[in-house]
């Protein structure tokens, strides 16, 4: 049996052992003894661990994997000129992408119309953290301490203290051809880790989802069903429409072949609801099976685990007019201009962890004039619409390598065009 069919296994099982559990738990008549098994000992302890295990093992390798790979990318250059270029391209689809997702999901919202009816009062209140000003969002890109970035997992400044690193090796001569070497073979021994890890995959996705639906059940999903469905349409359409035209147009390539291969990358970053925990897995899929060389992967996937947020700007977008038509409040078109232009902005620097689209959300509604509070209703489904809005963001982030590889020649079209890979685990080199 396959790594994808196993970890498929899992997450179904685990939805349902997790249902089950949930209903059981919720019964007054519940022996005590019971409950301690099932809720203090199985959902919230054993599973909860499990999975906090697993997903601290992925981010572990986030930082050195991003580092390693991208330093190598860049010391290989034969145009290291050629940098600024990738990057201005790379930057400039990852804003395009954003904004075209947050168009289309303000679009959808105002013709599904999520928000009528609902009786937008809550006592749960949201307290958003201070904005924090974009001179100082800009200025921290650069960093002072690199240790210290690398430390608190600041990928921006990681990415550019690794471009400055790989540069200045490739520029170095003899003594960078040696270290050139050196990050060669960690970056093989960095891969293969990832491999070791991606064969406990089926237990911490079961972890995952057991601990998620043991504590919450369906009940947030039938609350919430028109606005679920709104963001997951919009989803869909992004990810499986979007991404194939523009993927066809710029390359000319199948998008059906592209959108295979990167299933199980999208069925783990389901799992995990983190594009930073899928970093790993994306890079080894992309070099591995869709032919993007280390140069275009190295650079083009970290920084889209870090800037590429089109499925949380697809949530921002609905959850906008959802609140919005709540609250009995309209929006002009000068505030969907604010919306697009701030969501896309925001997506800058977001942090690639379940969750962080509530923060950025709350500066979208202060910049509009939307209460902020509407964010506590929404809270109780995000974590479901975060896994599927992180496969998104992943297929968004590869259908940029791809591009970029592509337009710059680099692109290993025999193993595009190969037969897809059931996992990207499960390559042998």
């Amino acid at each position: 049996m396959s790594l994808t069919t196993r970890i498929l296994i899992s997450m179904i099982a685990a939805i349902i052992l997790g249902k089950i559990t949930h209903d059981v738990l919720a019964s007054a008549e519940l022996a005590s003894w019971v409950r301690f098994v099932l809720d203090d000992f199985l959902a919230s302890g054993l599973f909860a661990l499990l999975g906090k295990i697993f997903v601290s093992s992925l981010k572990l390798l986030v930082v050195p994997l991003v580092f390693v790979s991208l330093v190598c990318g860049v010391c290989h250059l034969s145009d290291q000129s050629s940098l600024g270029r990738m990057s201005i391209k790379t930057i400039a689809l990852y804003l395009l992408t954003t904004a075209i997702a947050i168009t289309l999901a303000m679009t959808f919202a105002n013709i599904i119309n999520p928000g009528e009816g609902v009786n937008m009062t809550t006592e749960t209140a949201y307290s958003s953290p201070p904005a924090v000003p974009l001179i100082d969002v800009l200025a921290n890109i650069f960093p002072s301490n690199p240790f210290k970035a690398m430390v608190e997992g600041n990928m921006l400044q990681v990415i550019v203290f690794a471009l400055l690193v790989g540069l200045a090796i490739g520029r170095a001569g003899v003594p960078g051809q040696r270290i050139a070497k050196q990050f060669s073979d960690w970056n093989e021994v960095l891969m293969t880790l990832v491999n070791m890890l991606m064969q406990l995959a089926p237990y911490g996705v079961f972890s995952l989802l057991f601990t998620l639906f043991a504590s919450k059940g369906l009940g947030p999903i039938e609350e919430l069903l028109a606005y679920m469905l709104t963001v997951v349409s919009v989803l869909l359409l992004h990810g499986l429409v979007v991404y194939s035209v523009i993927l066809h147009i710029t390359t000319g390539l199948s998008p059906i072949i592209f959108l295979r291969k990167m299933w199980p990358v999208q069925l783990f970053a389901f799992s995990t609801a983190s594009s930073s925990a899928t970093l790993p897995v994306t890079i080894r899929n992309a070099e591995q099976h869709l032919g993007v060389g280390t140069r275009a992967a190295s650079f083009v996937l970290p920084l889209g685990a870090t800037i590429n947020m089109d499925g949380t700007a697809i949530m921002q977008g609905v959850a906008t007019v959802f609140i919005a038509q709540a609250f009995g409040l309209e929006l002009s078109m000068m505030d969907y201009l604010m919306v697009i232009g701030t969501a896309t902005l925001a997506s800058i620097g977001t942090a690639g962890v379940p969750g962080v689209g509530l923060i950025t959300l709350a500066m979208v509604l202060q910049q509009v004039g939307l209460p902020v509070e509407g964010i506590a209703l929404i809270i109780g489904v995000d974590r479901l619409l975060d896994m599927l809005r992180t496969a998104v963001n992943v297929t968004g982030d590869a259908m940029v390598s791809v591009v970029i590889a592509k337009t710059e020649g680099v692109l290993e079209e025999d193993i595009f065009h190969s037969v897809a890979p059931r996992l990207v685990e499960e390559h042998k080199d």
